[in-house]
């Protein structure tokens, strides 16, 4: 497969940003995990990221915003898997992953691979990848310790994350809450001060810190307000063993099922979910990251879309757009 007069296939991930990602960074771990993968298959990868970045397993090139990624792609590349529209036609085979949601009206690129099933339908395509992490890189911790309070996993200033509800539903159940991604004060949220005295906030947590909390923690707390297109704080959390308390948006129905944790839009229903936490099988929630949510499973995925496109298919029958014109700035929670 990819194999051309005994030369194996160059392939150059995109994306305008550091890496690696050592404290808050969902794409960079995934472009990272991805990268490692394809060079453990025998793939080549260069990486085209931002200045200051640096990687031991592949050549980093650094992007330069003033000039267009056709000047900057090297000649003897293959392939070109951007994480972000190139907004040019590029010369090269490529596809562009989407990881957020683009605004209504906004047409994207024919090869783009979306991250659930989820953000695709609701773009239109059948193109998607599940995202995945290289498991290797987290600890092993022991399932069977004790368990003390929830955490919340993302960055607390972005409000469709809604840390409002993750404090709320536990203060509601009389539980401890853990904020890993955001802090008491923040000040770009109108000067929010949380007073709740149940809430510890950590800030933006590294590797080592984030596996200390979320091993101890009975569950993720997850309210979303928005289409989540994946959530690695979901897969992250089932690693260690946590079911995920959530709204039932976006990606959330596709990945977390009654095994795996408890949906739904409304406060006082997660409130009393979230006392059930222990009656979730913990070894079941790591076995079912491992298995459907790991970087090399992911790499499998990608290798099959980039062998269409190399064949020159069209990932897309049409450009994707946003099939549904939003109504409200926010999806309904109570």
């Amino acid at each position: 497969m990819f194999i051309q007069k005994d030369k194996k296939l160059h392939i150059l991930i995109v994306y305008n940003a550091k890496i690696p990602a050592l404290l808050y960074g969902g794409i960079q771990r995934v472009i990272w995990d991805l990268g490692k993968s394809l060079v453990n298959k025998g793939f080549k990868v260069s990486f085209l990221v931002k200045e200051g970045s640096y990687c031991d397993f592949a050549e980093v090139l650094f992007y330069d915003p003033k000039k267009d990624f056709n000047s900057q792609i090297p000649d003897d590349v293959d392939f070109v898997h951007f994480s972000t529209d190139p907004l040019e036609e590029i010369k090269k085979p490529f596809l562009v992953t989407e990881h957020g949601n683009p605004s209504f009206g906004e047409k994207l690129n024919i090869q783009t691979v979306f991250v659930s099933k989820n953000h695709a339908e609701r773009y239109g395509s059948k193109a998607f990848v599940y995202n995945g992490l290289d498991w290797d890189n987290y600890p092993k911790t022991d399932l069977n310790q004790a368990k003390k309070g929830f955490h919340f996993l993302a960055n607390a200033a972005w409000k469709v994350k809604n840390v409002k509800g993750a404090i709320a539903i536990t203060k509601k159940a009389k539980e401890k809450l853990t904020v890993l991604g955001g802090d008491r004060f923040n000040f770009k949220m109108g000067w929010r001060f949380t007073f709740d005295t149940h809430v510890r906030f950590k800030g933006m947590v590294n590797d080592i810190e984030k596996a200390k909390y979320i091993s101890k923690s009975k569950g993720l707390i997850f309210p979303v307000l928005w289409h989540e297109p994946f959530g690695l704080a979901i897969i992250e959390s089932l690693y260690f063993g946590c079911p995920v308390f959530a709204t039932p948006y976006g990606s959330l129905k596709e990945i977390i099922t009654a095994d795996f944790g408890f949906l739904s839009a409304s406060e006082d229903e997660l409130a009393n979910a979230i006392k059930n936490a222990s009656s979730f099988d913990a070894a079941k929630c790591r076995e079912y990251a491992l298995d459907t949510f790991s970087a090399n499973e992911m790499c499998n995925q990608y290798l099959k879309l980039y062998e269409k496109v190399l064949n020159g298919e069209k990932l897309n029958d049409s450009l994707p757009t946003l099939q549904q014109e939003k109504k409200a700035k926010y999806l309904p929670y109570s």
